[in-house]
């Protein structure tokens, strides 16, 4: 957004009939009456004078790909990391082969999915949008004396794409998928179509195939003046061709006047037959009813639950490469942590130049870009590994493949 928020202002003015109240102004900038405190944000002068000053830069419909955000809006981590957000509960999806029942490992798979969106920063802040070429690796240390491992990097810079793969050997799960995010300036507001999808398999039960689960849409409201409100909307899908079982799940957006915030509501059919329905909201409480003999569970509840996240090791900073994700943005993050805006914008810029400059090197020199960990197959996104069948072997090798001769302390880092 140093670039995000701009020739919107005449447009905005022309379709409103009046002019727009700075985004600092307290003047009737209420929230919405049922969001939750930690969804919504109110800009101070400084940075609501930014805003103003940006809004003449933006035309409805815009693609937002190559608009540069203010680091006020910037949730202090990449992307990349971002995504480890759906691994932060592994115990609703470890165990999941050993279900006798097709429909029940299909709900533990959508379990896992739906509990890592709870877990964002207060306000409305997006992440650091990756710079070619860039990586983050962590490992998951769990209590019953296995890991977890994570590597996403970013394959692609226009389009955008962020390539991720994660396996527990021991507990039988990998994920992987690719993001490809596209965002437009509507008016008031700003959408991001996350294009992409993850693919779940459970290694005990190979016959299942892949669970494929696309993703919502995700529409930050209130740019322009009010209160500004993240919210997910639109229609996602999950299935697991396979077994013949899939759930079309609807990110609920407020009505104007009516709705709540957050809602969430799917069927879960099996053979065009209906098995179930998902209802609540993804950031409390969510619920699953059985069409068969109207039973009815709680699949997930992020105010009970939300806090027990599975905590992740990140190899230390003076270990990791220029192009890790928390090395190569360590300047930014500290500013932002420390609220400096211009020393914030300094380093975003410092990182920012130094991806064009190398990009233009590349293609000066008529090469193309060639990814460390991940390769294109058949137009998806895979690791580079071949992963050994006996989880044994397969952790070791995964290790070795994603943090090399970075040893792993005892301790569990935060």
């Amino acid at each position: 957004m140093m670039g995000l928020f701009s020739q919107a202002g005449s447009h905005f003015r022309n379709v409103t009939g009046g002019s727009t109240k700075p985004r600092g102004s307290s003047e009737d900038d209420r929230a919405p009456s049922d969001t939750e405190p930690d969804d919504t944000s109110i800009l101070d002068e400084n940075e609501g004078s930014i805003i103003s000053s940006l809004i003449s830069q933006l035309r409805v419909g815009m693609d937002l790909s190559r608009v540069t955000f203010p680091t006020f809006v910037l949730e202090p981590r990449s992307m990349l990391e971002r995504i480890t957000d759906f691994m932060s509960h592994p115990d609703l999806i470890f165990g999941a082969e050993q279900c006798d029942d097709p429909e029940e490992r299909f709900l533990r798979v959508l379990q896992y999915y739906l509990a890592g969106w709870h877990i964002k920063p207060k306000g409305v802040k997006k992440p650091y949008n990756p710079v070619l070429g860039e990586f983050f690796r962590c490992q998951y240390d769990y209590p019953n004396n296995t890991q977890g491992f994570y590597i996403s990097e970013q394959v692609s810079h226009h389009p955008p794409v962020s390539a991720f793969f994660y396996i527990s050997p021991d507990n039988r799960v990998m994920i992987l998928g690719e993001l490809r995010p596209k965002s437009k300036f509507l008016g008031n507001s700003v959408s991001t179509t996350m294009e992409g999808e993850n693919r779940v398999m459970l290694l005990g039960k190979p016959e299942d195939g892949e669970y494929v689960i696309t993703m919502p849409n995700m529409y930050a409201r209130g740019i322009l003046f009010g209160k500004m409100v993240l919210e997910l909307g639109d229609t996602c899908i999950a299935k697991n061709e396979k077994n013949g079982i899939n759930c079309d799940l609807e990110f609920k957006t407020k009505g104007f006047f009516s709705g709540t915030y957050n809602a969430i509501s799917g069927r879960i059919r099996h053979d065009n037959n209906d098995v179930g329905e998902i209802s609540g909201r993804w950031s409390h409480v969510m619920d699953y009813k059985n069409s068969k003999n109207g039973s009815k569970r709680i699949i997930f509840d992020a105010v009970k639950d939300g806090q027990h996240v599975s905590p992740k090791w990140v190899p230390p900073e003076d270990q990791q490469e220029p192009n890790e994700s928390r090395r190569l943005w360590a300047h930014l993050t500290q500013a932002i942590l420390d609220k400096d805006m211009e020393a914030a914008t300094d380093a975003k810029s410092n990182v920012e130049d130094a991806q064009r400059e190398s990009r233009k090197k590349l293609e000066e020199s008529g090469k193309a870009h060639v990814p460390r960990f991940f390769v294109q197959k058949d137009g998806r996104w895979l690791p580079k590994i071949e992963v050994p069948k006996d989880p044994k072997e397969a952790t070791v090798a995964v290790r070795e493949w994603i943090f090399g001769s970075i040893s792993r302390p005892s301790e569990k880092a935060p």
